[in-house]
């Protein structure tokens, strides 16, 4: 009988939800949480805080998700920390993630931060990049880079994690595996890419204005772009030496999707094979990772929106002596919540895959 009482006490145990808090629902990234949460088998959202939308009802601004939250309204950011909850997702602006996060980790077992406020791990960069110094440099490099495909052993069991951004996410595992492996050169490498007007955020700024931004597709933040660190440092990473990046972002008139293209050298004995197996040995395991052959078809934006799938794939150019590797992903599942849903996933010791078994939309 008390080996049954146990077994019973156990099962109940690995069984039971985790209730949830996300600070920063109001904003496209939040809300994308909120969806992908609502249909979690282990994950509850127990509050949702949003400072500008403190006191309205969570379905005033997010009319399709009533069946999942009902009369849940939304708490200020202070109310939710106080609050506290098992898991929480930071879904907050750069810089505001930084301040709280002392509380954050206090207020929860398990920080997930979708900022980038914890991604970078040299202290000295992020002023660099972002204009300020950071409250506690001390945290930068304590928190696992959330791309699971590149870092999962450092997620399981992880109390906090930094998600890395969309173009990072799309332009490291089109290119990471080559240059880890030789077939890519480090230095010399351009990427090129393109994101829906979600990645931009939900500040109503000129650029990002419906009559602005409608057949219209430009470069912005040339050679200035924040995520460019991030990048570099993965790649570095993975090539061992030192990595220096062009990257080009360009806003399309979407509202999700985002399209990495790379180039880098070719190493002189590579080929389309070499590519091939390389991707097969990186990913080939992979739950979110779709490996496409270029002589039947690229990634593209429409095969992976509002999933937390990505397609990859890769070509010698021996003309030119380049390889050629794109990824496309949805910027704001696998380049933001979806990832942020599996890396909670990995951390909690939960199925990676639970919560995000999503498929596109028809045409």
């Amino acid at each position: 009988m008390l080996h049954i009482l146990s077994t019973f006490c156990i099962t109940i145990l690995m069984t039971s939800s985790r209730n949830v808090g996300v600070l920063g629902a109001s904003g496209y990234a939040g809300a994308e949480l909120l969806r992908l949460l609502a249909r979690h088998p282990d994950l509850d959202v127990a509050w949702a805080a949003g400072d500008q939308a403190a006191g309205q009802p969570l379905v005033s601004r997010y009319p399709g998700l009533r069946s999942a939250y009902g009369e849940l309204a939304f708490c200020s950011v202070e109310e939710g920390l106080e609050k506290g909850a098992d898991v929480l997702f930071c879904a907050l602006p750069h810089g505001r993630a930084a301040e709280i996060a002392p509380r954050a980790l206090a207020a929860a077992g398990l920080v997930v931060d979708l900022s980038a406020d914890f991604r970078l791990r040299d202290p000295g960069a992020y002023p660099a990049w972002y204009g300020a110094e950071h409250p506690f440099p001390d945290q930068l490099g304590a928190w696992p880079y959330g791309l699971p495909e590149l870092h999962r052993e450092e997620l399981r069991e992880a109390t906090r994690v930094a998600v890395p951004g969309c173009y990072p996410t799309a332009a490291l595992l089109a290119l990471a595996p080559l240059v880890a492996a030789g077939l890519a050169a480090a230095d010399g490498i351009v990427v090129d890419a393109k994101s829906g007007l979600s990645g931009a955020g939900r500040s109503l700024t000129d650029g990002n204005l419906f009559v602005q931004a409608n057949e219209n597709v430009g470069p912005y933040k040339v050679g200035s772009h924040r995520h460019t660190p991030e990048i570099e440092q993965e790649l570095a990473l993975a090539a061992g030496a030192s990595v220096t990046v062009t990257f080009t972002p360009h806003l399309v008139p979407a509202s999700r999707g985002l399209l990495a293209t790379c180039y880098a050298t070719l190493a002189p004995s590579a080929g389309d094979e070499e590519l091939a197996a390389c991707y097969a040995a990186a990913y080939g395991g992979e739950p979110f990772v779709d490996l496409l052959e270029p002589a039947t078809g690229w990634p593209a934006t429409r095969a992976v929106i509002t999933t937390n799938r990505a397609q990859v794939a890769a070509t010698a150019d021996r003309r030119a002596g380049k390889v050629v590797a794109a990824a496309a992903i949805d910027n704001l599942v696998k380049g933001a919540a979806g990832q942020a849903v599996q890396c909670a996933n990995l951390a909690l010791g939960l199925p990676e895959t639970a919560g995000l078994d999503l498929v596109p939309p028809g045409p």
